[in-house]
C-alpha cells in the first residue's frame, strides 16, 4: 500500500520542492520508501511523486516512480493475479527485474495499453506518464477500495491519494462547493465524483483518465460498472449450486488476499461477514490466524464477545481492547487531519483503534466489508421494502392532496409531535417520499440525517440540484426486482463513499495495508447475477452467505441481532464531550465563516443539550465539518 502525487502546471510555476511537499505529507501511506520524478519541458512542468509501504518485494527493486520504455508509472494497491499476468507476458517475451506488481502493471499496459486493467484483480490508483503519447493516465479500481483525487484549474492539474497533497501546492485554490456540503449533510459523506472543494474531484470507482498533454483535454471513461452486470439474464440455479460456487469465489478471493511478504491479520467483529473470512482462512492455512476487534463497555455497542467465541472456536491468536471515553477523547481532534475532507461516520472512531491495535503485530489486515451491500445485510433493506409496498398503495390523487397539506405547516408548531425524537427530519422525508414515491427518494430518505430541504435551508441556498449515483435506479432493467435494484445503487454510495473511504483512512493512518476480500470483483459479478430470493429470502437476509458460513461455524452461535459498528456518540457527549459543541458550534464562530443559518445551528445544539430528543447525529455532522474547517481553511 501506497500513496501517491502528480502534477502538470503549463504556467510552469511548480517545482521540485512543491512536489516533494505534496508527497511528503501523506508519509504515513507508505514510510518505507519515497519517490519523486519532475520534469521541465517548453510546455509543461510535471511531477509524479511515491510514498511506499513495502508489502511485496520488500528490495529496492519495487522503488517508484518505475519507468520502462517511454512509461512511468506511480501506483497505489495490490493487484493480486500478479503472478498470472506476468506468466503470460514472459510467453510474450517481456523480462522482469523484481518481483513486485507494480513491473507487471508498467508491462502489461505497455503491451495491452488501458485494456490491461480488464485482467487485474485488485485494489488500484494508478497513473501512468506516456511520454512519447504525450498524455497522463490515472485508473481507479472497480469497487473504488483506494482513492484518487484530481484538481484541473488555472493551467494546473494535480492527483493525489489523498486531499492533503493540494494543500501544499501553493497555486492550489481552495474553496468550498456548497452543493458538497449539502450532500454531506445528508449522508454524513461526500459522493463522488465530488469533493468539498470546487474544480476537484474524486475519480469514479470503475473509471479511467486521459489528459492530453499539448491540448489539456481530459476525457474521462468507465471501464467496469456494477449496473452492467445487474442487467444480465439471471442465472437459473439451485441453492446447491449458488452455494458452492459461492464458497468456491470466497476461497480463491481470500487467499489472493493473503499473498504478503509481511504478516497478515483479520478485523473480527463476530458478525457474518468478518467470521466468514476468518473461517475460511483459517482452514486454509497451518498456522494460527491473527485476529482483532474492539469492544466498547456501552451496552447496544460491544460485539466483542461473539468475536472470542468465533476466535475461541476457530483457534486464532485473537487480540481484543476496550474503547473507553479517553481513547474517544483522544481520537476525536484527529480526525480532521485522517479524514481531510468532512466525513461523519461515527465508526471512524473504532475503525482507527481497531487498525492502531493490529499494525502492533501485522503490516496487512484484511476487512469484511461489502458483505452487507452484495448479499442484502442491512436492516435498512427491511425498511426500503416496508416504504416501497406502503407507497405503491397510496392513491396519487390522495399523496398529492397530503403533501399541499404538509406544505402548508410548519412541523415546528404542532403540538406534542414537534417534541417527538427527530420529528422536523421525519416530517420532511414523509414529504418528498409522497411526493415523488420512487425509489431514489425512498434509499436517499432512509440514508439521510438531514432532510435536502433542512440542509438547502441551513445553508442558505434556493437551488440545489445535483446528481449522485443514487440517480443509478434509472439505469437498472427490469430483470431486476427491488431489491436487486437497491443493492447495485447501495454498491455505488455508501460503500464505495462510506466504508471504503472510512477504511482506507483509519488503516493508512498508521501505515497498515487494508484488504477487502469480499470486494473482489468475480463476486459480486456473480451475485449481481443471481435471484434476490437467494440473497433476502422471506425476510432473512444474507441467506446465501450464511449458508457459506454454516459450513465452517455452528449456527446456533452465529444467528443474533446484526449489530452496526458505530460508536456511542449519545452516551459520550451527554457529559464527557459536550464541550466541543460549546467551542465549535458558537454564535462568533458561526457568523464570521458565513456558511450556515446561524440561528438554526444553534437551535439544534441547544435541543440536545436540554435534553430534547434531537439526534446527535446531525450535531455530529456540524462538529465534524466546523473542526474540518478549522484545520484546513
Amino acid at each position: 500500500m501506497c500513496g501517491i502525487v502528480g502534477f502538470v502546471d503549463y504556467s510552469r510555476k511548480s517545482t521540485q520542492n512543491d512536489l516533494e511537499n505534496m508527497t511528503n505529507i501523506i508519509h504515513h501511506r507508505g514510510p518505507d520508501d519515497s519517490g519523486y520524478s519532475f520534469l521541465n519541458n517548453e510546455i509543461y512542468n510535471i511531477g509524479l511523486g511515491h510514498k511506499r509501504l513495502s508489502i511485496l518485494d520488500l528490495s529496492k527493486h519495487g522503488h517508484q516512480p518505475m519507468t520502462y520504455n517511454t512509461l512511468e508509472i506511480v501506483y497505489n494497491g495490490e493487484v493480486y493475479n500478479f503472478k498470472e499476468i506476468r506468466e503470460e507476458l514472459i510467453s510474450l517475451n517481456y523480462t522482469f527485474h523484481s518481483d513486485s506488481d507494480t513491473e507487471v502493471i508498467l508491462k502489461a499496459y505497455n503491451h495491452w495499453g488501458i485494456k490491461s486493467v480488464d485482467k487485474f484483480n485488485g485494489m488500484f490508483a494508478i497513473s501512468i506518464y506516456d511520454k512519447e503519447a504525450n498524455k497522463l493516465v490515472l485508473i481507479r479500481d472497480r469497487a473504488g477500495v483506494k482513492p484518487l483525487y484530481w484538481y484541473h484549474h488555472n493551467n494546473l492539474f494535480m492527483f493525489a491519494s489523498e486531499l492533503k497533497s493540494f494543500h501544499q501546492n501553493k497555486y492550489f485554490k481552495k474553496e468550498i462547493d456548497k452543493e458538497s456540503l449539502s450532500l454531506y449533510l445528508q449522508f454524513s459523506y461526500i459522493p463522488q465524483p465530488y469533493t468539498i472543494f470546487k474544480n476537484t474531484h474524486k475519480l469514479k470507482a470503475g473509471y479511467y483518465l486521459e489528459i492530453d498533454l499539448k491540448s489539456q483535454k481530459i476525457s474521462k471513461r468507465k471501464y467496469w460498472d456494477v449496473i452492467d452486470f445487474y442487467n444480465k439474464p439471471k442465472i437459473d440455479i439451485s441453492d446447491k449450486e449458488a452455494i458452492d460456487k459461492t464458497e468456491e469465489l470466497f476461497q480463491s478471493a481470500f487467499n489472493y488476499r493473503m499473498v504478503s511478504d509481511v504478516p497478515v491479520g483479520v478485523f473480527l467483529s463476530g458478525g457474518y461477514d468478518s467470521s466468514t473470512v476468518a473461517a475460511i482462512i483459517q482452514n486454509q492455512i497451518s498456522t494460527k490466524l491473527n485476529t482483532y476487534t474492539i469492544g466498547f463497555k456501552e451496552k447496544g455497542f460491544d460485539e466483542s464477545p461473539y468475536a472470542k467465541e468465533v476466535s475461541k472456536y476457530l483457534g486464532t491468536n485473537h487480540t481484543e481492547y476496550y474503547c473507553t471515553h479517553k481513547e474517544a477523547t483522544d481520537i476525536i481532534p484527529t480526525l480532521c487531519e485522517i479524514y481531510d475532507e468532512p466525513f461523519g461516520d461515527s465508526s471512524t472512531i473504532p475503525t482507527i483503534l481497531v487498525s492502531k491495535l493490529a499494525r502492533k503485530d501485522v503490516t496487512v489486515s484484511l476487512s469484511a466489508d461489502g458483505g452487507d451491500e452484495i448479499f442484502a445485510g442491512y436492516e435498512k433493506y427491511d425498511m426500503f421494502l416496508n416504504y416501497h409496498q406502503k407507497l405503491n398503495k397510496i392513491p396519487n390523487i390522495l399523496s398529492k392532496t397530503t403533501v399541499n397539506i404538509m406544505n402548508k405547516i410548519n412541523p415546528d408548531n404542532i403540538p406534542v409531535f414537534k417534541n417527538q425524537y427527530n420529528y422536523k427530519t421525519r416530517y420532511e422525508k414523509i414529504q418528498a417520499l409522497l411526493k415523488y414515491k420512487d425509489n431514489k427518494t425512498i434509499l436517499e430518505s432512509i440514508s439521510q440525517y438531514f432532510s435536502k430541504k433542512q440542509s438547502k435551508d441551513l445553508l442558505l441556498v434556493n437551488k440545489y440540484e445535483i446528481k449522485t449515483d443514487f440517480d443509478s435506479f434509472d439505469l437498472l432493467d427490469n430483470s431486476n426486482d427491488i431489491i436487486n435494484k437497491v443493492l447495485a445503487v447501495d454498491y455505488k454510495t455508501y460503500l464505495s463513499d462510506d466504508i471504503l473511504v472510512k477504511v482506507d483512512r483509519a488503516t493508512m493512518s498508521v501505515s497498515l495495508e487494508g484488504r477487502e476480500p469480499l470486494l473482489d470483483h468475480n463476486i459480486i459479478e456473480f451475485a449481481a447475477q443471481l435471484p434476490s430470493n437467494l440473497k433476502y429470502r422471506n425476510g432473512d437476509k444474507k441467506w446465501l452467505l450464511k449458508q457459506v458460513t454454516h459450513k465452517y461455524l455452528p449456527k446456533k452461535m452465529m444467528d443474533r441481532s446484526k449489530m452496526g459498528f458505530g460508536s456511542p456518540l449519545q452516551e459520550w457527549f451527554k457529559d464527557n464531550l459536550k464541550d466541543y459543541f460549546f467551542t465549535y458550534l458558537n454564535r462568533e464562530r458561526l457568523e464570521k465563516e458565513g456558511l450556515f443559518d446561524v440561528d438554526e445551528v444553534l437551535k439544534i445544539r441547544d435541543r440536545y443539550l436540554n435534553g430534547n430528543k434531537e439526534s446527535i447525529q446531525k450535531l455530529w455532522l456540524l462538529l465534524v465539518f466546523e473542526m474540518w474547517y478549522e484545520k484546513w481553511m
